[in-house]
């Protein structure tokens, strides 16, 4: 899905313009943008490995009958 997004993200970007994007290059505020995104994909990752460590571990205790 990530790449995806990337691949897609020029085509995207040249059909609504550019302007905005320069703005926000021109002023460094895209490093602020890119971080918030990365902070919350980051966050969405840790969310989806806890769930799945304790999905596991109940799965592991229907298996052992606990």
């Amino acid at each position: 899905l990530l790449v995806l997004a990337i691949l897609c993200a020029p085509a995207v970007l040249s059909a609504h313009g550019s302007s905005s994007l320069d703005f926000l290059r021109s002023t460094g505020k895209i490093y602020t943008v890119v971080g918030c995104i990365l902070i919350i994909f980051i966050g969405i990752v840790w969310y989806l490995i806890r769930i799945d460590k304790k999905l596991t571990k109940l799965e592991n205790q229907i298996k052992n009958g606990k």
